[in-house]
């Protein structure tokens, strides 16, 4: 059962943390979390009746992670969710609820097990906030968004898991979406990427990727990001691409297979790999320096085989660049 608008404030009271004091002072702690559109619904996290209410109102459930301090989450829901279409569409084909990456409400997973939101994020490997879960009415994840997705990406997610697109997979879907602006995939080379003798990095771009852009040139010419990054070897993949494959576990397969078979869901995405071929790590979403850095360090230091929570090595690492005397700046 839905909770009130008044109950849902009363909620948000009870539950705020620390959010943004301004835009000129991001990351100053403030007795407010982050805001969620009032349009979010405030359930009993129940998720079997949630999936089922949705349901009977012909949308789908749509389940938010996020955290405080967080200017991916702010970016989500002050830039993509103040997009009126963007809006639009959410309203009309889903009901979202808000959990906190850290949070102990109570929840009811699908099988019936109950656990705080926290040990709910835990069993889901929820790396990245936001994190956003699509459920189908048989309370399958049809599309799962890691990470900050910017609004012309997300609205081809939004409408993939509207219209019920699933028999396909996403990352096609997606190609399709930008094929008209993207150039011929080159359709000649090999690419073997089994004899690596660094820990690999996958990067799977597109062409007329914006992102993709900004990453090189925002992420890639920083002196720490680049000192990292010659701790693996880099081979850079099309999305869409046609080039023969030789996957780190020695399958032979394309580039646009490949990608279907990783199911990725962003460009540009960066898929990790140990010496031995076994992926360790991902990032598919958008990042700005300082956390390409920090999932660059995460990887290379070996710190994802101690401590598995994302999250907490980033808070860490945080720490210890300002008790060196150093600044942190989570949106550069």
């Amino acid at each position: 059962m839905w909770r009130s608008a008044a109950t849902v404030a009363a909620v948000a009271i009870l539950l705020a943390g620390r959010a943004w004091a301004a835009e000129g002072d991001a990351y100053t702690p403030s007795p407010h979390a982050i805001d969620i559109p009032k349009w979010f619904t405030e359930s009993f996290l129940d998720f079997r009746e949630d999936i089922r209410e949705a349901a009977a109102e012909k949308k789908r459930l749509l389940v938010y992670f996020g955290q405080d301090g967080c200017p991916y989450c702010k970016a989500l829901m002050k830039v993509n969710f103040a997009d009126p279409a963007i809006a639009a569409t959410t309203r009309r084909h889903f009901v979202a609820i808000a959990l906190n990456l850290w949070g102990d409400r109570e929840v009811t997973w699908l099988d019936g097990r109950k656990m705080t939101e926290k040990e709910l994020a835990r069993v889901l490997g929820v790396q990245y906030t936001p994190t956003l879960l699509f459920f189908d009415e048989r309370g399958r994840v049809v599309l799962r968004l890691n990470g900050y997705h910017p609004p012309d990406k997300f609205r081809v997610a939004l409408d993939y898991a509207a219209e019920r697109s699933e028999r396909r997979s996403f990352t096609d879907y997606l190609a399709a979406r930008t094929a008209a602006s993207t150039r011929p995939a080159p359709a000649t080379g090999r690419i073997d990427l089994a004899h690596a003798r660094k820990p690999l990095i996958a990067l799977f771009e597109r062409a007329a990727c914006g992102e993709c852009e900004e990453l090189r040139a925002e992420g890639f010419t920083r002196s720490d990001v680049k000192a990292l990054l010659a701790r693996f070897d880099v081979v850079k993949l099309d999305l869409a691409g046609a080039r023969t494959v030789v996957t780190p576990r020695g399958a032979t397969t394309s580039e646009r297979d490949w990608a279907r078979s990783l199911g990725l869901t962003y460009t540009p995405t960066l898929v990790f790999f140990d010496t031995g071929g076994k992926e360790v790590f991902r990032a598919d979403g958008y990042l700005k320096p300082f956390h390409l850095a920090a999932v660059l360090d995460y990887v290379a230091s070996g710190a994802y085989r101690a401590e598995p929570s994302f999250q907490r090595y980033i808070q860490k690492r945080a720490d210890a660049i300002r008790a060196a005397g150093g600044s942190v700046d989570l949106w550069k």
